[in-house]
């Protein structure tokens, strides 16, 4: 029979300090750590190490002192500012370092002992994670505002950061297994006090994990439950009203591309809501978000430079007309009816029908035929997103 819990409590002192140095090595955010600091990371490994020896040795499990005191580091580490990826690295070395120790302190005879320890860590090392956990973002609340753990949570959900779920239970956001990807392209990155405002707005509006990704970028994930077609519009409907609140508040033309995705997936779901955004119409109120199906044209073109130069050639040829691309981005919204386009316009049926001839004088293509809904629906889509300038059209 040998002493496994023995040796392990008699070299936790020598275990503690082997971890503190490869956290101090190998985790940017510990290699400027103070020696205050460090020698509160040393205490806290060696009474963990300690602890979990002289408990596996009974069978009993973690207690409520224990906990608390593992929760109250984890507050005081939160309170430093260290940061989450740093964290999380630094419980998955203390994690591995546990195995390690006990696989070099194990002799022959320690064969019940060793199963017994690790069935003891299986049973009671998340509780104690979760603990450490929940005080840490407690501790951060102190050293982040809210607005910017809103946008660190946005970045820890598109990247399936396990914290994660801990953040946004702290932080009262709701969690889903799938999500809209929102992301709202601006005009022209607003001023820091505009993105300020913006934010602050919709955090009194949405419990939703957003922020701006780049100044000139806010994205959003908007959570829902189910895959029937109600969850989805009510995702895109929250969606559609933070984009609205965007361009309200930066005062500049927006355009909105989404993509739905599920969790473990986002990350592939925000590049594509990001590709429609950039060929999504600008408008200055958001009439709608825009996916994938409606855009799918205007990302081939995208992907193809001699289709893009081509369409760019019949956008030219448009410019030759008057109110031409307002005209045809009208008659294509109203499904080529008329009188509607007509009426939205604030123009006579005739003076219509006159502009569509000169379409079709200038380009070659019937507006109405399908070649012709096809070519210039996708040509003005393409205008409205801002994909030429004047000078590439000249």
């Amino acid at each position: 029979m040998g002493d496994l819990f023995g040796m392990l409590g008699r070299r936790a002192d020598d275990n503690a300090r082997k971890v503190v140095d490869a956290c101090a090595r190998e985790i940017a955010g510990f290699q400027a750590v103070e020696p205050r600091a460090r020698a509160s990371m040393l205490e806290f490994a060696v009474v963990v190490r300690r602890r979990t020896a002289e408990l596996a040795a009974s069978g009993e499990p973690l207690l409520d002192g224990d906990l608390a005191f593992i929760e109250s580091v984890g507050e005081q580490r939160g309170a430093q500012g260290v940061a989450p990826a740093c964290q999380r690295g630094a419980l998955a070395l203390h994690a591995a370092f546990t195995l390690r120790e006990i696989a070099e302190a194990a002799g022959p005879g320690d064969l019940t002992d060793t199963m017994r320890l690790i069935d003891w860590l299986g049973r009671n090392g998340p509780t104690a994670q979760a603990a450490y956990t929940r005080g840490y973002f407690r501790g951060y609340e102190r050293f982040l505002p809210t607005a910017s753990r809103v946008h660190l949570l946005a970045t820890m959900v598109l990247h399936d950061d396990p914290m994660a779920a801990e953040l946004a239970d702290h932080l009262g956001v709701p969690t889903a297994e799938h999500y809209l990807v929102t992301v709202v392209r601006v005009a022209s990155a607003p001023p820091p006090k505009r993105r300020e405002e913006v934010v602050c707005t919709l955090l009194r509006r949405h419990r939703v994990p957003f922020g701006w990704q780049e100044p000139d970028e806010f994205v959003a994930l908007v959570p829902y439950h189910g895959t029937r077609p109600e969850h989805r519009t009510a995702a895109e409907e929250t969606g559609l009203a933070l984009a609205r609140t965007v361009a309200e508040i930066a005062g500049r033309p927006c355009s909105t591309g989404t993509a739905h995705g599920r969790r473990h997936t986002l990350a592939q779901a925000a590049a594509l809501a990001r590709k429609v955004s950039r060929v999504a119409p600008m408008e200055r109120v958001p009439r709608r978000s825009y996916g994938v199906a409606d855009v799918f044209a205007e990302l081939g073109a995208v992907e193809t430079p001699q289709v893009d130069q081509w369409l760019r050639e019949t956008a030219r040829r448009l410019g030759d007309g008057p109110d031409l691309v307002p005209t045809l981005d009208a008659y294509y919204r109203h499904d080529m009816n008329r009188l509607r386009t007509a009426e939205s316009l604030h123009i006579h049926p005739r003076t219509l029908d006159y502009r569509l001839r000169r379409v079709r004088e200038l380009v070659g293509i019937e507006p109405g035929s399908t070649h012709g809904v096809r070519v210039l629906s996708t040509t003005v889509a393409r205008l409205l997103a801002g994909a030429w300038t004047e000078h590439t059209l000249i």
